[in-house]
């Protein structure tokens, strides 16, 4: 699928210095605390555990899940196995030892489980584990971590992807050099068009292929091969002799988005093409009985955003059709039902995941259940699914009070199976989240989420903070969130906005920016801050904004625009479109897709729509975030804001998140607490408090 690519406490103070005539005061006798603290602290971020990737049994009577901790000794979260009784609801850690274990999967017979592991202490290796002796075996020895691993139909062999290293351009010839003699590095030639991932860094010379390995273990054999790169998901077809993935081929494929779904055999390695159109189709899904294949895609009209849509065609690619030409959603992941007449997907609506069961006649049926995200710091939607061959449905659920959790539903029968934050957050008075809606100016209804200070009373008005999401194609829900529990924490109410440009209100909504962003979104945003001003609860005098990446485009545009701020917080921003469309991870996107002509082309197209052009009009005081290894919205884009704002005067600095990506910025919870606890000193150095000091 093609998705838009847009998406340290500060709080040490100077003390006085002490007169020389007079000693120090002896220190204050240590007294017992009062009781527990009620507020969620950035401390609190090392206790919250996640459920995520549920995985039901065929039969439907255990759900293994990965369970996410934070292990407060390292710094990072830390991936375990679990499984449940679907009968009993009993839990029990079924791989939790050293290191780090993930993907499980199912044998299609329900006796094994496939998962990739880091136990024994070096990469990441797959692993088979026989249910019911409770044995695990190590089956590779890879030098890189294998992804998108799937079960032959007959148990036998599991599929997986690959990086196969490869040797890259050289230029030149080496000097020879002399034994035991301490050189430089040798040159770093790169010629690739996408030569960096944020997230993964400067990319190794190699290519990922698909590989199959006996489920016993032994030697894997690689299937593809080629300089270009295959992906998954992989799905086997029933007789076992093919295999479904995706990729981008042909000689210009790097600066192509126009992946196909393509057929592996195994036995010759032929491999051809099912689909043909100008537009990304991925994520196939072959129906039991082996006659059709789900896939998912669109046509490419070059615009920011398209809805992606359940396909179907013949196993043999023939009689392509959409599923979901007209309920202007877009389709996330996609499941056959065991009885091959109708598939069950995930989509957004209203800043909330959803499934739906859809015929293959096109009626879809929405499903009397949410999905809840596996993101902590911020409320994007999002969560996922598995379904058991009987019909039982595992799923992660959640609430704007707790993070995701594992469900199960049976008949239309929701059972929450874990509670695994209960001691931690059931002990914290949280804010509050509830619906807001807003009129833009042209008279589209605007919806947001506002959490509200732990206790507040109704009628008071408090500071408030408008967060914007990045994306700007993404979505905010009602979930549970640590930035916003942190900020509420504090006093401040957060205003959590979906403006126009914003998923899950429909394709022709989210078009209302193309080519024209940041533009009419800001006027959303304002008429859902005077919205939450006009129903008593935000403080006018009391305003405060931020967000990150596309959010912190709009954080910077706003400031730009109007001084109703007293301080704001640009987070990961494009200040520059020109800079950010040359220098950011995925080359070919920004100019494609976000403007009509190329940097050199039309400048001014570009100039006239980065926050930089109206950065002489800001007069507010704009902390600058980023993670020190952003390659999505490189660091150079923040350094020219805050470059900017000092050579005008304007109050600012810059918080650099050492070894962060762009999507990573939040990763490690000491990172993810100061980079709220810094947000929170730079909000109230400038916030009024009652009586009107600061």
């Amino acid at each position: 699928m093609l998705r838009p690519l847009l998406a340290l406490s500060l709080c040490s103070v100077a003390l006085p210095a002490l007169a020389q005539s007079a000693p120090p005061a002896p220190p204050p006798a240590a007294t017992a605390p009062a009781g527990p603290n009620r507020l969620f602290t950035g401390q609190d971020l090392f206790d919250l555990e996640i459920a995520t990737d549920p995985q039901i049994s065929p039969d439907g009577s255990k759900i293994v899940y990965v369970r996410r901790s934070n292990d407060i000794m390292t710094d990072r979260a830390r991936s375990t196995l679990w499984l449940i009784d679907v009968a009993s609801g009993s839990q029990e850690p079924l791989v939790a030892g050293p290191g780090n274990h993930m993907s499980p999967r199912w044998s299609p017979d329900g006796k094994r489980l496939a998962y990739v592991s880091t136990a024994d202490g070096g990469g990441a290796q797959l692993h088979v584990r026989w249910m019911d002796r409770g044995e695990t075996a190590r089956i590779t020895g890879l030098p890189d971590s294998p992804g998108s691993i799937a079960w032959s139909p007959d148990g036998r062999r599991i599929a997986y992807i690959l990086t196969v290293p490869g040797d890259g351009m050289k230029l030149g010839k080496p000097l020879a050099k002399p034994e035991g003699a301490k050189w430089a590095e040798p040159l770093e030639v790169i010629d690739k068009v996408n030569y960096r991932n944020d997230g993964g860094g400067y990319v190794k010379p190699g290519f990922d292929h698909i590989f199959i390995v006996s489920a016993d273990g032994g030697a894997p054999r690689q299937l593809t091969f080629g300089d270009m790169h295959d992906a998954g998901p992989l799905a086997w077809t029933p007789d076992g002799k093919a295999i479904l993935f995706s990729t981008i081929r042909g000689k210009d494929w790097e600066r192509s988005f126009n992946s196909e779904v393509y057929s592996l055999d195994i036995d010759s390695g032929a491999i051809r093409p099912l689909t043909t159109r100008d537009g990304p189709d991925g994520a196939p899904v072959i129906s039991p009985d082996g006659s059709r294949i789900a896939y998912l895609g669109f046509d490419d009209a070059r615009r920011s955003y398209e809805n992606t849509e359940l396909y179907v065609m013949n196993r043999d690619g023939s009689g392509a059709r959409s599923l979901t030409p007209g309920a202007d959603v877009s389709i996330d992941s996609a499941l056959w039902a065991a009885d091959g007449r109708s598939l069950l997907v995930s989509y957004e609506k209203s800043g909330i995941a959803r499934v739906a069961r859809v015929s293959l006649d096109g009626k879809l049926t929405q499903l009397p259940f949410e999905l809840a995200p596996a993101q902590l710091d911020r409320p994007y939607a999002g969560g996922s699914f598995t379904v058991a061959r009987g019909g039982a449905i595992a799923f992660t659920g959640g609430s704007a009070l707790r993070p995701a959790d594992i469900h199960v539903t049976t008949g239309g029968n929701d059972r929450r199976m874990t509670r695994l934050n209960e001691e931690t957050l059931g002990a914290k008075s949280l804010g509050q989240v509830r619906r807001v809606t807003a009129k833009a100016p042209d008279g589209r209804e605007v919806e947001s989420w506002l959490t509200t200070p732990p206790g507040y009373v109704a009628g008071t008005r408090v500071p408030l903070i408008l967060e914007i999401h990045g994306g700007p194609h993404t979505a905010y829900g009602p979930w549970f969130a640590t930035d916003n529990q942190l900020y509420a924490g504090a006093g401040y109410a957060v205003l959590s906005v979906n403006p126009r440009g914003s998923t899950s209100y429909g394709e022709d909504f989210a078009n209302l920016i193309d080519k024209n962003y940041p533009g009419p979104d800001y006027d959303d945003l304002i008429a859902s801050v005077d919205a939450v001003i006009a129903q008593g609860v935000a403080d006018p005098d009391n305003l405060f904004v931020t967000g990150g990446s596309g959010g912190g485009v709009l954080t910077t545009w706003i400031v730009g625009k109007t001084n109703r701020f007293k301080a704001a917080a640009a987070q990961k921003p494009v200040i520059n479109w020109i800079s950010e469309a040359l220098t950011m991870d995925n080359t070919v996107f920004t100019s494609r897709y976000w403007f009509t002509k190329l940097p050199w082309e039309d400048p001014m197209s570009y100039w006239q729509r980065s926050p930089l052009s109206v950065v002489g009009s800001i007069s507010t005081p704009t902390l600058v975030v980023v993670g020190s290894e952003d390659y999505r919205t490189p660091v150079s884009e923040s350094e020219q804001l805050y470059a900017a704002l000092q050579i005008r005067g304007i109050p600012t600095a810059l918080v650099k998140v050492p070894g962060a990506s762009h999507g990573g910025i939040a990763a490690r919870p000491s990172q993810s607490a100061a980079k709220a606890g810094a947000i929170l000193a730079w909000f109230d150095k400038y916030r009024t408090k009652p009586g009107g000091g600061q």
